[in-house]
């Protein structure tokens, strides 16, 4: 079987980019939920499949993708003063914390935030991709608000643990990509359940189905859920992508990724942008 992947026109109107296809949004209405940890998993997923995905960590305040992927050195800088992403994880992947020192903090006021997520996504050499999976900051901030005026998103996934706590915030982000027309392509409930190592009993810590009842009041699909594993953090922290190193995690990730992929070739195409689709040969 050959899927092409096409190039999807913006929820937002905005033009595309010449060697980007797709972007995709990965937001949360709140912190610790685990979003880049979703959005870099998710992008290793697509890419899985067959496809060439960029990573743009565009959390400018606190930039945890470098850590997560175990890299730390600069990005070259090229005479036209364009920025070569790092390979990382079969990925290109570009960050603020590439740029600065990582004990450096970006006290910074919203518009050299976002200034700073325009700088990066337009000044880096992309080398054509199928999708960039953008990791946004918590919260429905300036950033995101960039995001939405300035750069063509395709749709966003949305991150949630199960507890109230952040259900009620999460919707906060839904209904913001609802208002600036970029398409929800799902929810993801992360942390969903607790599995014991030693006897596998399963533990609802942040409670049951907060995903589905948040997914089914907005009328969006619930894309998967990921549990809560101790190696998850612990390949985090040492700077391994919990991805390729865990089957149960791993299938869930694909699974994900495979809805998403399957909504964005559902999506309009964007003929002003011409470039040619890339064929995947699926086994």
């Amino acid at each position: 079987m050959v899927k092409k992947i096409h190039r999807a026109k913006p929820g937002n109107e905005v033009k595309g980019l010449a060697n980007i296809r797709n972007i995709i949004a990965v937001g949360s209405g709140k912190g610790g939920v685990g979003k880049s940890t979703v959005a870099l998993n998710l992008a290793m997923a697509l890419q899985s499949q067959g496809a060439t995905v960029g990573l743009l960590d565009a959390d400018i305040y606190g930039p945890s993708v470098p850590h997560m992927v175990g890299k730390n050195q600069r990005p070259h800088i090229n005479e036209d003063k364009s920025i070569e992403p790092i390979d990382a994880c079969n990925l290109q992947v570009m960050s603020l914390g590439f740029l600065v020192n990582k004990q450096t903090p970006a006290i910074w006021r919203g518009p050299m935030a976002s200034g700073a997520l325009q700088q990066m996504l337009t000044a880096t050499n992309w080398r054509e991709l199928d999708y960039l999976v953008i990791d946004l900051p918590p919260g429905t901030g300036d950033v995101q608000l960039t995001l939405a005026q300035k750069v063509p998103v395709v749709g966003a996934v949305v991150v949630t643990t199960p507890q109230d706590v952040a259900l009620l915030d999460v919707e906060k982000a839904v209904a913001m990509f609802n208002k600036v027309d970029i398409p929800v392509l799902g929810l993801v409930e992360n942390m969903s359940v607790y599995v014991c190592s030693q006897c596998g009993h399963e533990d609802h810590i942040f409670g049951a189905d907060g995903g589905a009842r948040v997914a089914a009041a907005h009328d969006i699909d619930l894309l998967g859920a990921i549990p809560l594993q101790r190696n998850i953090r612990e390949l985090a922290d040492e700077g391994l992508a919990a991805f390729a190193q865990d089957y149960s995690v791993a299938k869930a990730y694909v699974d994900i990724a495979s809805k998403v992929a399957d909504r964005v070739a559902k999506c309009p195409r964007d003929y002003a942008v011409p470039l040619d689709a890339m064929v995947i040969e699926e086994s």
